[in-house]
């Protein structure tokens, strides 16, 4: 394929479509009202409420009401097509928010599933920002079964949807749509300790039909970067206290464990431990109203869910892994920055950790320590990074942040870690988000490293010979001392039609951080990324959004690294909830001292949901690109899809394939072929109990993993599971065995905990 040719298809793609949507495209309009940075004043509620989603209480009799909700995506505050009412109230132990949500009872869709586990249904969302800053806010999420789903978000690291908030949530079905009462105790929440209250709120429907359509109370300014600004402000909230109470989680893990002897022999045996039980013991106290300690002693840190497999095989970088552990849960928010300054999995296996994390006005404060076992230690280098097991340490992390106004903030974040044979990591850094207006802000994150390398000799076995920083200091683990920088500048525009971002960023040679995560170093990247979007008030296409990036870097001494040019376009159809993407790039590389100059890649995604029981993915690429370990360029293809079904409102089946596959660019010689297949049953039984089984394949490992698991899910906190691990390898036996698949480990566990709140 010429290069004209791989050019022209994107290029005369996205010229094609935006004359077809400069002829097409017209602002939305609105004939209604708008309700612009709202107040409303709330009153103490003057009855009980019980939350079983019926609002025949007596308390919401004095609840105050809006209905005024109007259609902020698509359609750009438009009047919405189905009526909603909110009513909310309060008492001395928690906010009360109730939703009516009219609609075709047919045409809802529902899902019984775990918390947290449901997508693409109708649903009432609730945002709160207590502290008015624009800086972390909360999102409570619920279904037409009353299922919750619950995320904190925060200025710099978006949504985190692995947070978990204690609230109480019921619904139900009606003949003309359904309701919801909500109720969020005072204690869940963090908020100033003040007389009264003043804090911004928003209501959120989403109603997925053929298009995704959201409606809200307060209306929506796209040029408007700010997003929890918008809100509106809830007054009346008189006399109400965060909870002062204490937690204890105590946690019991038993588990069971075997494993083939010897796993590359014919006489190999499958050998059983001994059962094991273990107890944890973790807590809670709320200093004041706004600092709040958090302790836990031998904690069982693993994973009810294993990760999802990766293909890696011409990667020469760590993975990264999202967080599920419900420790890093609490004051989340506070430890983010910009760089992944403190990657709380580097926190890997630790004996005892503690944390003090609170707001003071405008301040928030986070300090966390921690003793642990198996240490994870990364050596982040110009072109890959090595990753591995460095035994006990002590890590410790501090962290302030000072809001400046609405969606302003300037920050500090200290780290260390030291380890029981010596050596230790430490990491002290500046970062600020800076908004100059409506649509254009400023942030960034300036960084200082210091590292003393511990002194491992086994480790050095495998680092003979490698140096970095221009030769000044080995990878081998030798009490070596040096300083390392890094930096990210960002000059941001989000509007509603047009939004760029440009960012220069450094990490120099010397660059270590123990508790993060950045894999690489010794580079300066200058990138922009623009993108403008079209809307259209008919027609087949909905929203068309052509996008470039331009990536230049550097080695740290100013030699070429890479160059990247990429250009594409995203699609949102109005039909089956359709969303598409086109890209392509063309590259340079200077890779181990060879520069590869005529690299490439194009590729497309597609998702769609085109009923409530129907939803896929499918996404392929085309490169010619670099075999890392082969030096050579390759003809690369990847491929993937997924699907996820849903036979009836309890079932959810969730199945994703991937293929990667090279040759060799010249002689066409394979390189690398495999792919990875997950499938994913949930079964709901009760709104609490629930089974679950995974299979997943890994062709490169030539891996089985069957993991099946019980949940009796009362809280997020208080928890019964029931489960087992078995891994099957396919095993090549010495003398005349056949090959076959053998059972290589297990695991059976059961863990227990309950959450005690006084």
């Amino acid at each position: 394929m010429s290069t004209s040719y791989r050019v022209g298809i994107p290029l005369l793609f996205v010229a094609f479509t935006t004359l077809y949507l400069f002829s097409t495209s017209s602002l939305y309009s609105q004939s209604q009202s708008l309700n612009v940075r709202p107040n409303l004043s709330i009153q103490r509620s003057t009855g009980s409420i019980h939350i079983d989603g019926k609002l025949g209480d007596h308390g919401w009799s004095s609840a105050t009401k809006v209905a005024d909700f109007i259609e902020r995506n698509p359609g750009d505050n438009l009047p919405a097509d189905v009526h909603t009412e909110v009513y909310i109230a309060y008492d001395e132990n928690a906010l009360y928010v109730a939703y009516v949500c009219h609609d075709e009872p047919s045409a809802i869709r529902a899902t019984m599933s775990q918390r947290d586990q449901w997508f693409g249904d109708d649903a009432v969302v609730l945002l709160i920002d207590t502290y008015g800053t624009a800086t972390v806010a909360y999102e409570l999420f619920v279904n037409p079964y009353g299922i919750q789903k619950d995320m904190l978000w925060t200025s710099v690291a978006d949504a985190d949807a692995s947070y978990d908030l204690l609230w109480e949530s019921a619904a139900q079905r009606t003949s003309d749509g359904y309701t919801v009462e909500i109720s969020v105790p005072f204690s869940s929440l963090r908020f100033p300790d003040r007389p009264e209250q003043a804090w911004k709120v928003d209501f959120w429907r989403n109603r997925p039909r053929e298009t995704m359509k959201q409606y809200s109370w307060t209306a929506n300014d796209r040029n408007e970067q700010c997003w929890p600004c918008q809100w509106g402000t809830v007054t009346g909230i008189r006399d109400v206290k965060p909870g002062k109470g204490i937690e204890i989680l105590p946690s019991f893990v038993a588990s069971q464990s075997g494993s083939l002897s010897r796993p590359d022999g014919a006489t190999s045996r499958f050998e059983n431990t001994n059962p094991e039980g273990e107890l944890a013991l973790g807590g809670k106290y709320a200093l004041t109203s706004d600092i709040t300690v958090e302790a836990t002693y031998n904690p069982d840190f693993s994973q009810i869910e294993a990760d999802a497999a990766q293909i890696d095989v011409n990667s020469t970088i760590a993975l990264m892994y999202p967080e599920r552990r419900p420790f890093f849960q609490e004051g989340s928010d506070i430890f983010r920055t910009l760089f992944n300054s403190f990657y709380t999995r580097t926190i890997n296996d630790p004996i005892f950790a503690a944390k003090m994390t609170g707001r003071t006005g405008k301040t928030t404060i986070g300090v966390l320590t921690a003793y642990e076992e198996n240490t994870p230690y990364l050596i982040p280098l110009p072109e890959r990074s090595l990753l591995f097991n460095s035994g006990k340490s002590t890590a410790n992390v501090v962290r302030v942040s000072h809001a400046l106004g609405n969606d302003s903030r300037l920050g500090m974040i200290l780290t260390d870690r030291r380890w029981d044979k010596g050596g230790s990591g430490t990491v002290a850094a500046i970062d600020g988000d800076f908004r100059l207006s409506k649509s254009y802000s400023i942030d960034g994150q300036y960084i200082g490293t210091h590292t003393r390398e511990l002194f491992d000799p086994e480790a050095n076995q495998y680092m003979e010979g490698m140096r970095f920083d221009d030769g000044k200091y080995s990878t081998a683990l030798d009490e070596e001392k040096f300083y390392g920088t890094g930096l990210i500048s960002r000059f941001r525009r989000q509007a509603r039609r047009w939004s760029f971002t440009l960012d220069y960023d450094h990490v120099s040679p010397s660059y270590r951080t123990e508790t993060g995560y950045d894999p690489l170093n010794d580079y300066r990247n200058l990138s922009l990324y623009s993108q403008y979007t079209f809307y259209t008030k008919s027609g087949l296409i909905e929203r068309i959004i052509p996008k470039t990036y331009n990536l230049k870097r550097w080695f740290w001494n100013g030699s070429p690294k890479a160059s990247i040019l990429n250009v594409g376009t995203d699609l949102q159809l109005r039909t089956a909830q359709t969303y598409l993407s086109f890209y392509y790039s063309k590259n340079t590389e200077h890779y181990l001292g060879t520069r590869y100059s005529d690299l490439w890649e194009t590729g497309f995604n597609v998702n769609a949901r085109p009923t409530a029981g129907f939803g896929f993915g499918l996404y392929g690429s085309r490169s010619r690109g670099i075999a890392r370990f082969a030096l050579t360029e390759t003809s690369e293809s990847n491929i993937g899809f997924s699907v996820s079904l849903k036979p009836f409102d309890r079932l959810i089946v969730e199945s994703d394939l991937s293929y990667s596959g090279a040759d060799d660019w010249d002689s066409e010689t394979e390189l690398f072929s495999g792919y990875i297949s997950r499938s994913r049953f949930l079964y709901q039984a009760t709104r609490a109990l629930s089974l679950r089984v995974i299979v997943q394949y890994n062709d490169f490992a030539k891996a089985w993993d069957v993991d099946p698991l019980v949940t009796y899910k009362v809280s997020p906190f208080s928890v019964l599971y029931v489960g087992s691990s078995s891994n099957y390898s396919y095993v090549d036996f010495y003398q005349d065995e056949p090959s076959k698949w053998r059972l290589t480990s297990r695991q059976f566990f059961m863990k227990l905990q309950y959450l005690f709140q006084t």
